[in-house]
């Protein structure tokens, strides 16, 4: 085995209980997006004891953060994207505390591999919030968080092992429905049901789903359907 192998292979090795610790302790917190205090404070704990610059708060949002590890001056710098958040109810189903802890310990190897093998460059890991949302790395991108970074990466859970180089992109859209208020059984007729059109909207984007390539993906939920069920609903989101 070449020396630079078996030098990370030590690392990894080395951090693998540690890594096991911190998983186990971000899964318990199954924190929300732009609420992941915990899980940023580990996080960024962890690299900060391994000799890594940390700067908190990045971008404006609390548990973002910056972690720079640099050999000498110049180029190349290569980020490590620590996604957080978990989902209300289902806790960590998309495997953010899977990602979060693996890239800041990728982060870690890297930077000790790094005495012995770099005389340049950086190794950064980026506490990234809100990705449920699709908010957290957009700010960030927009604010300057990512200025100076030559490539990022980060692993996710799967399926299976492979590597793949891709973009995803999430928009949100909200629509509200207007009609005309009226008692169900007494006047149905003078009524004008707002609900009825989030129902055909809902059933139109079925339609829709066979003709959508398959990555794309559009989910929905019903945030207001009226008070009560002898009213006909005015309004509806």
């Amino acid at each position: 085995m070449d020396p630079a192998r078996k030098k990370i292979l030590t690392i990894t090795d080395r951090l693998a209980p540690r890594a096991a610790r911190m998983l186990r302790e971000i899964t318990s917190y199954a924190e929300l997006p732009l609420k992941e205090t915990r899980t940023s404070e580990t996080l960024s704990a962890f690299l900060a004891a391994r000799g890594f610059r940390v700067r908190r708060g990045v971008a404006g949002m609390g548990t973002a953060f910056r972690a720079e590890f640099a050999f000498g001056k110049g180029r190349p710098a290569v980020a490590f994207l620590c996604e957080m958040d978990a989902l209300p109810g289902l806790g960590h189903a998309c495997g953010h505390n899977i990602v979060g802890v693996a890239s800041a310990c990728a982060a870690a190897a890297l930077a000790e591999f790094g005495k012995d093998f770099f005389r340049a460059g950086k190794v950064i890991a980026l506490g990234t919030p809100a990705e449920e949302t699709g908010y957290g790395k957009a700010r960030m991108v927009e604010k300057g968080a990512f200025r100076g970074i030559d490539a990022a990466m980060m692993v996710h859970p799967s399926s299976r092992r492979h590597v793949a180089k891709g973009y995803l992109a999430l928009a949100k859209l909200h629509f509200t429905f207007h009609g005309r208020a009226a008692h169900a059984a007494a006047y149905p007729e003078h009524g004008i049901n707002a609900l009825d059109g989030v129902l055909l909207l809902f059933n139109g984007v079925s339609a829709l789903r066979q003709q959508l390539p398959d990555t794309v993906r559009v989910h929905g939920i019903v945030t207001e359907g009226g008070r009560a069920p002898n009213i006909i609903p005015e309004r509806a989101k």
